[in-house]
């Protein structure tokens, strides 16, 4: 019902910024919840944020104040801000959407924070 593509990630020294953004097939006014996640070879996947079609959000304890959600439904994309970056951050970074009961994933973009 629904196609997710990142973009954005890459190569980015500690302390830096990126900006990762999400873009839906279809209209993710009426999406309850997106969110995005975050998986390092060998661990599991985690969450990072989500946000509801309120823009009520949350956060991981390991992204708070350094990660912000935000989504822009003219546009049908979803966006994370990543200030403050650090090796640990390093990952594929995925889009996540719920909808009549199923889950939606991207194909996720890579994202290095090293010097």
């Amino acid at each position: 019902q629904v196609q997710l593509v990142e973009s954005g990630g890459g190569l980015v020294q500690p302390g830096g910024s990126l900006r990762l953004s999400c873009a839906a097939s279809r209209s993710i006014a009426s999406i309850y919840t997106m969110g995005w996640y975050r998986q390092a070879p060998g661990k599991q996947r985690e969450m990072l944020a989500r946000i509801t079609r309120d823009n009520s959000t949350n956060y991981a304890d390991s992204v708070q104040g350094r990660f912000t959600i935000s989504r822009d439904n003219a546009k049908n994309t979803m966006s994370l801000q990543m200030n403050s970056l650090k090796p640990e951050d390093t990952a594929v970074y995925y889009c996540r959407a719920q909808l009549t009961g199923r889950i939606y994933w991207g194909q996720g973009t890579q994202v290095t924070v090293s010097s």
